[in-house]
């Protein structure tokens, strides 16, 4: 059976059934137990960075707000789980009704984190908060990969302007997250039009070599772009011979062209050609932008090139090399029985093999040296130390079921750009290594805050 079966539009508004099936089978069993009212905390974590990488970068907040708003069971979701037989009538009755009444609390978005900071905790009974465990952990993962990503290269680009342009090397949707994820890390500019749209980051695009190919000649395809966007316009000269190419568009624009895309070949050497071209034709405010599978390694070595802006498509989308943050939902405590004033207790899983979780309700600090620098990520249960109190990090989310922190998206770039430039100035290498902080945990009576 497909959506158009059951008379489901063809964009959902409803995120319900973002979730793993095993999410509905433990509520189906809570439910039959009469667990499933047991007040409950899950905390979203990693337990180590993508190898080499040395800070974090939570994405995709205020996207998991927005989703856990729209998560309802419409009645077209409950027809699709009673044919499938997913769950029992007794669960489709609970479903019908759903609305999360809980707490979420978490880093706000565009803070850095590292392996085992509390990046986002949910509470409320077991119930209401295991159903969000799929669609929390697809958003954070994804979204918080790209960022990663876009902030290695937003260091590495320095103070020239990143353009994301990765649209077509990715699905459709993951297009429009990555867009607003890039933004978050730094980017100043989009290609994507649903990401303009639904977030207001700015877009930008003048043309493609197939633009240059429908015409007669390259002098052709220059004029007619400027005629139609001005002599403002970036015209790309790489599609026959670059200097040819170069020489032509002066001509065609005059010395006032904006700027000139290269998208292939040794991009050092070709921007220093063209760099020292214009400037002979008089053309000293062109600028030069450079595409071309660029990732932060790429953008570091052109550091001392005439080039300003960069353009970066398909290692950005793909979290450049590592498209997950390998972020988790684990059940940290819960209440020994349904009764809502009942005290928490701590849990934890105590398998082998790298997986085990630490137990207890958590709140995570980051402590400076005395120049002002961070220097640890310290993460612990029960009282707040007096010293750290002024330094949590986590921020209410979600208040009784209500989003209470909303925000533009340009605070949570401008966040981004506060949060790495407290961290050790290490932060910033391409070289790898462990997380410039080290994560210390401080253990105490974690009881029913």
């Amino acid at each position: 059976m497909n959506t158009a079966d059951l008379g489901l539009p063809v964009d959902v508004p409803s995120t319900a059934l973002f979730t793993d099936q095993y999410e509905l089978t433990m509520l189906r069993a809570a439910l039959a137990a009469g667990t499933a009212e047991r007040r409950s905390v899950f905390e979203v974590f990693t337990r180590r960075l993508p190898d080499g990488r040395r800070y974090g970068v939570v994405a995709g907040t205020g996207r998991v707000l927005d989703a856990v708003e729209n998560f309802r069971f419409e009645p077209a979701v409950l027809a699709f789980l009673r044919e499938r037989e997913i769950v029992d009538e007794r669960t489709l009755d609970w479903l019908a009704g759903y609305r999360f009444s809980g707490d979420i609390w978490g880093y706000p978005e565009g803070e850095v984190y590292f392996p085992g900071s509390p990046i986002m905790r949910v509470e409320g009974t077991f119930a209401e908060c295991v159903l969000l465990e799929t669609v929390i952990l697809s958003i954070l993962n994804h979204d918080s990969a790209i960022a990663a990503a876009a902030s290695r290269m937003s260091a590495a680009a320095g103070d020239r302007p990143l353009i994301e342009m990765g649209a077509r090397r990715t699905h459709e949707l993951a297009a429009v997250a990555a867009s607003r994820a890039a933004y978050v890390g730094g980017f100043a500019t989009t290609s994507d039009l649903a990401a303009g749209f639904r977030y207001g980051i700015p877009t930008v695009g003048t043309s493609a070599h197939a633009f240059t190919l429908l015409h007669d000649s390259e002098r052709d395809a220059f004029r007619a772009q400027v005629d139609t966007l001005g002599r403002g316009t970036t015209l790309l000269v790489d599609t026959y011979d670059v200097a040819e190419a170069v020489r032509t568009a002066v001509e065609v624009a005059g010395t006032g062209l904006g700027a000139v895309r290269i998208d292939s070949g040794d991009l050092l050497l070709v921007a220093h050609r063209v760099r020292r071209q214009l400037d002979e034709l008089g053309a000293t405010g062109t600028k030069i932008v450079v595409t071309s599978d660029l990732d932060e390694y790429a953008i570091a070595s052109l550091a001392a090139a005439p080039v300003d802006a960069y353009g970066v498509g398909t290692q950005l989308v793909t979290g450049s090399g590592h498209p997950t943050s390998s972020m988790v939902y684990k059940l940290v405590a819960r209440a020994g029985s349904d009764d809502p004033k009942a005290p928490l207790v701590p849990v934890a899983k105590k398998s082998s093999g790298g997986k085990a979780s630490v137990g207890g309700r958590k709140w995570a600090a980051r402590r400076l040296d005395a120049h002002g620098v961070a220097e640890a990520e310290v993460v612990g249960t029960g009282p707040v130390p007096g010293a750290l109190v002024d330094r949590q990090l986590l921020v209410e989310l979600v208040k009784g079921g209500e989003v209470v922190a909303r925000e533009p998206l340009d605070a949570a770039r401008e966040r981004h750009m506060t949060a790495r430039a407290g961290l050790p100035m290490s932060a910033t290498q391409l070289s790898r290594g462990e997380p410039v902080l080290p994560t210390e945990y401080v253990h105490g009576a974690s009881g029913s805050q």
